[in-house]
């Protein structure tokens, strides 16, 4: 399993297509929600992926504060291998990278309600009511940075 952590910039062209058709088969096919899923927060964000053989199994991407909210953010948690603790591992590796490249203090997600309890798992809390995005139930939640 190999971990890649990169910026925008530094992404090949190979890399940034493996990351869309990955994010677009999950977000857009799978969950079958029609939505503008490339945006011009990528251009801003750390992008971090596990790979394994050249697949990507588990993505997600570190948004400086004032992107998506006042705090630094991750979004767009992809883990198509479950129950491997994959999804954690990488989490904590978008944590780590939120600290020292934003330096960031608070983390602030929206997450879909089904993935509440790995958000939990490494710290996160719900700050909000459930409210829906692009129809599917989300949460606002925080970590905290001690």
């Amino acid at each position: 399993m190999e971990l890649n952590v990169k910026q925008y910039k530094e992404l090949t062209l190979d890399e940034l297509h493996d990351i869309y058709r990955y994010r677009v088969s999950v977000f857009v096919v799978e969950q079958n929600c029609p939505y503008q899923e490339i945006d011009g927060n990528d251009k801003v964000s750390w992008h971090l992926w596990l790979e394994d053989k050249g697949e990507m199994v588990a993505y997600l991407r570190v948004l400086p504060a004032g992107t998506t909210f006042e705090d630094v953010s991750i979004g767009r948690m992809i883990c198509t291998r479950r129950r491997q603790g994959l999804a954690t591992q990488l989490l904590r590796e978008g944590i780590k990278l939120a600290v020292e490249k934003f330096h960031a203090e608070r983390i602030t997600i929206e997450a879909q309600v089904y993935a509440r309890g790995l958000y939990e798992k490494v710290g996160f809390v719900q700050t909000s009511d459930e409210f829906l995005e692009d129809g599917i139930p989300h949460i606002k939640m925080t970590l905290e940075i001690i």
